[in-house]
């Protein structure tokens, strides 16, 4: 039996690749960042696994039209909003992507960011470095309400944590019928109802995929009707938010405070005013990337239980809808 032909865009030499070795004795794998020796590659693969370590120094549009006998996709990330091409996008070729990879480290971010206001954690930082014994009123997350956006894996990992702490939870899902008995959910709605579910959450975890439908789904029409106490966690795509308004509200109080993993711009530009602003906690779009288990040995395993898949002709898992953009 012929090996499979799998062609990686990345770096020959990166860490993350050291777990396809396993599928050497199936594969005839091609390892290469480089444009030109991509597009002599291209033709004679079969499958192709899309990292994100080749940067812009890949135009895999490109690289993609060359890429005729191609008959599966995966992408080492999740996000595939940069990856939709119209020629992609039109081929009857299925992508898969590390969806859920992620989920845990990303809702355990967003209960820091309930910690983070309802404990008044950075006043307990300042106080302890000034050794300054300070007693004043925290807040609890029993009984609040958490407001969720795009409830998918991510979202619903988020609303899992959340009902340890106490909290019920509401979500906004494109297709809310999914989500029909799910039991962590005390209310699900759809996107035509979002203000109405702004206007009685205390969060609001923002996990929705960045789509020509989510972005700038919230804005200041948005903030507007939030409770002035209500915090914003963004553990999605960065312009789900606009982040002129956030910061608008920030300044003007329609909301207590926000904890962000993922911004519009990244990195976030030094003149950014989010950086000072005692009420956001801000993370370096890292809190996904875990040690133990390592981040990106957890997204290949999700390719090569694919490839498995792939080889026994059963259906791959994780297959995005090109035309929904996730």
């Amino acid at each position: 039996m012929p090996k499979i032909s799998v062609l990686v865009i990345a770096p020959a030499d990166h860490y993350a690749l050291r777990g396809l070795e396993r599928l050497r004795d199936v594969c005839e794998i091609s390892v290469s960042g480089d444009e030109a020796e991509l597009q002599r590659l291209a033709p004679g693969a079969e499958v192709v696994l899309l990292t994100p370590f080749a940067g812009k120094a890949v135009d895999f549009e490109r690289v993609w039209r060359r890429a005729t006998g191609v008959r599966w996709l995966h992408s080492l990330s999740t996000g595939v909003e940069n990856l939709l091409f119209p020629g992609l996008m039109k081929s009857d070729v299925p992508v898969t992507n590390a969806r859920g990879v992620f989920k845990r480290a990303l809702a355990e971010f967003a209960v820091l960011g309930i910690l983070f206001h309802t404990k008044r954690v950075r006043r307990l930082v300042d106080n302890q470095r000034r050794r300054q014994w300070d007693n004043f009123y925290v807040q609890s997350a029993d009984q609040r309400t958490m407001g969720i956006i795009g409830y998918g894996e991510i979202g619903r990992e988020c609303a899992l944590l959340a009902k340890g702490l106490g909290m019920k939870i509401h979500a906004v899902r494109r297709n809310a019928e999914k989500s029909a008995g799910d039991p962590l959910l005390d209310r699900i709605l759809k996107p035509e109802q979002l203000h109405e579910m702004l206007a009685q959450i205390d969060v609001l975890v923002c996990a929705a995929p960045i789509t020509r439908q989510t972005r700038h789904m919230m804005s200041s029409a948005q903030f507007g009707v939030m409770k002035p106490s209500a915090i914003v966690i963004n553990v999605g795509r960065g312009p789900v938010i606009d982040e002129a308004a956030l910061i608008g509200a920030l300044r003007n109080g329609q909301i207590a405070g926000a904890a962000l993993d993922v911004f519009e711009e990244e990195p976030l530009p030094q003149s950014s005013p989010l950086w000072d602003m005692e009420n956001v906690l801000i993370s370096p779009h890292c809190t996904d990337r875990t040690e133990h288990p390592d981040w990106l040995d957890l997204s290949m395993k999700v390719f090569i239980d694919n490839f498995h898949r792939y080889l026994k002709g059963e259906p791959l898992e994780n297959v995005v809808d090109k035309q929904a953009g996730y």
